[in-house]
Order: structure tokens, then C-alpha cells, then sequence
């Protein structure tokens, strides 16, 4: 195994064609694919397999390209320090439900860390694709939240993908509106405040039981109710239709904007928030510097 093989697969995963990253290494592909193949014969695995649609990174390739970009971005620090070399193009990637302190933390570690070329990815996506995403090494750093309702089943799931949880801060529950709703005239809302109005939630694919939904009370019984994927149209919807949306309470006007306001409810319930990583894996420089500005964005 050699340093170049591991420059080699990282280049290959990350533009999905043999072709295209031979083109962006300089390389002849019949020279790459040789220098892959030996590796994935040294290393007995299978790293990528071939389509006519590109080239799909393997299960037990996402675990090595995991290791492999460690050792690439230490030698990056090294020669960077010692040399003088520039940095090179760097790759992270986080997933995460849908909360708008994740965007921040992302938005601080790209302004810090990102230098001058980079791949950087957020997935705002479904509780279970979180997970996933970690235990299979696309993202070094999940971030979801637990409550009395889905603790034990979703620690159960963490444990399974040998995952471990580490708290970030416990929120009350609060209420997403549009600002021109007529219960944001209210300073706290209650279950049966709401019980009139739409509730908009987020849509959880094949896991769509309340153990993964991303809104507490969500076994409650509503007549109005709102499936979405992504927050642009949550809040849309919320604005629109005078919907709703049981959340953290946490919120952040530069991106969600002044018309969308934030009441405390009142029940007796909670979420933890915190990250997720996998146990086998240490995050990298970047993935360290993510859970730092995380931590940090949880406490403003």
C-alpha cells in the first residue's frame, strides 16, 4: 500500500468515474485502475464497484476511504507545516435532522478551515439516513436528538452501528409559526392551542414510525396534517398555510428569516440533542473542528 493508491481511491470516490479522475490526477485511467485493483488485491476487499453508470463505492470501501482520508489530511498538516506547501483540495462531509445550529457550526468550520479548494457536504436529511450515513463513513459526525419516546429503540440502532451519542444541550419543546399566525400573539402555547392549525413534519421514508421522527408528540392524533422534506418548504408552509411545527425552539433569524417566531410549549417532555460518531473511527481535523464549533453553537 502506498500513499499514492490511498490519493488514488480518494479521487476515484470522490468524482465517481475511473475516467474523470484519472483526468483530474494526470494519470493515464489503464495506470489507475491497475494501481486500484492491486490495492483492493492487497488489501483482499473489494473497494468500488464498476457500472456503466460510474464507479459506486463498496460498503467496505467507505470504511477504509474513511481511514485513508485521515492519513491524507495528517500528511497534508505535516507538509503544510514543514514544507510550505499550500493545502490541498479537502473533503468532510456531516449529516444531520434539521436544525439551523448545524448550519452554523458547518458555516464556521468552512470559513476556518475550508482554504482554498474543498468538497464540503451537509446533508439535512431522515433520522435513520443519519445513522446510516455514520455507520457507513460517508459523514464522520451525525447530529440527532433523543427523548423518553425514541431513546431506547435509537440507542439500540446506535449500538447496532456501533455508534456512540454524545450530548450537546437538553431543549424544551417549543413551537415553530409564521410571525403573522394569530397564536404568536400567545407568549406559550398548548396541544390544544395548536389542535386547529396544520402540523408540518418531517417525511422519514421507510422508518416513518414515531421512534424516527424528527417532532415530539408526534403519536398525537391531528386532523391537518403535512408531510415535508426539506426545511425551504416547511417554512414556507408554515408561513402560507399557518402551520406548525413542534421543534428545539432553537432559531437563528440570518437564516430562517424575521417571518418565522418560536413559543415555548407546555408538556411535560424534552430533547437531547448531541452528535454522533462512529466508535471504530476517530473524526479527523476537520471533524474535530466541527464538534468544536458545535459545542460552541450550543451554547450561544
Amino acid at each position: 500500500m502506498t500513499f499514492r493508491q490511498l490519493q488514488y481511491v480518494l479521487a476515484v470516490a470522490a468524482k465517481g468515474s475511473m475516467t474523470e479522475a484519472a483526468r483530474a490526477l494526470y494519470v493515464s485511467q489503464p495506470s489507475l485502475t491497475s494501481s486500484v485493483q492491486d490495492l483492493e488485491d492487497e488489501l483482499g476487499i473489494v473497494l468500488f464497484n464498476r457500472t456503466n453508470k460510474g464507479t459506486v463505492t463498496t460498503v467496505e470501501g467507505e470504511e477504509f476511504l474513511s481511514y485513508a482520508r485521515q492519513v491524507v489530511d495528517q500528511v497534508d498538516l505535516l507538509e503544510q507545516k514543514y514544507n510550505g506547501k499550500k493545502r490541498g483540495r479537502q473533503d468532510f462531509c456531516v449529516s444531520a435532522q434539521h436544525y439551523s445550529f448545524v448550519v452554523e457550526a458547518f458555516v464556521d468550520v468552512l470559513r476556518d478551515c475550508g482554504g482554498d479548494e474543498y468538497d464540503f457536504r451537509i446533508r439535512e436529511t431522515q433520522t435513520y439516513e443519519v445513522i446510516e450515513d455514520v455507520a457507513r463513513l460517508r459523514s464522520q459526525v451525525g447530529v440527532l436528538y433523543l427523548n423518553r419516546e425514541n431513546e431506547k429503540v435509537l440507542r439500540r440502532t446506535l449500538q447496532a452501528h456501533e455508534l456512540q451519542f454524545t450530548r450537546l444541550f437538553v431543549a424544551k419543546p417549543h413551537v415553530f409559526i409564521g410571525n403573522k399566525n394569530p397564536l404568536a400573539q400567545k407568549d406559550a402555547l398548548t396541544l390544544r392551542d395548536l389542535a386547529l392549525y396544520p402540523r408540518l413534519s418531517y417525511e422519514q421514508g421507510d422508518h416513518n414510525s414515531f421512534y424516527f421522527a424528527e417532532e415530539i408528540q408526534s403519536t398525537l392524533e391531528r386532523k391537518k396534517n403535512i408531510l415535508v422534506r426539506d426545511r425551504a418548504t416547511l417554512f414556507n408552509l408554515l408561513i402560507g398555510l399557518n402551520g406548525y411545527t413542534i421543534c428545539s425552539g432553537v432559531i437563528n433569524n440570518a437564516l430562517n428569516g424575521p417571518d418565522i417566531v418560536s413559543r415555548p410549549l407546555r408538556v411535560d417532555d424534552y430533547m437531547e440533542i448531541g452528535y454522533i460518531t462512529h466508535k471504530r473511527v476517530h473524526p479527523s481535523r476537520l471533524g474535530e473542528a466541527f464538534i468544536q464549533r458545535l459545542k460552541a453553537r450550543a451554547k450561544l
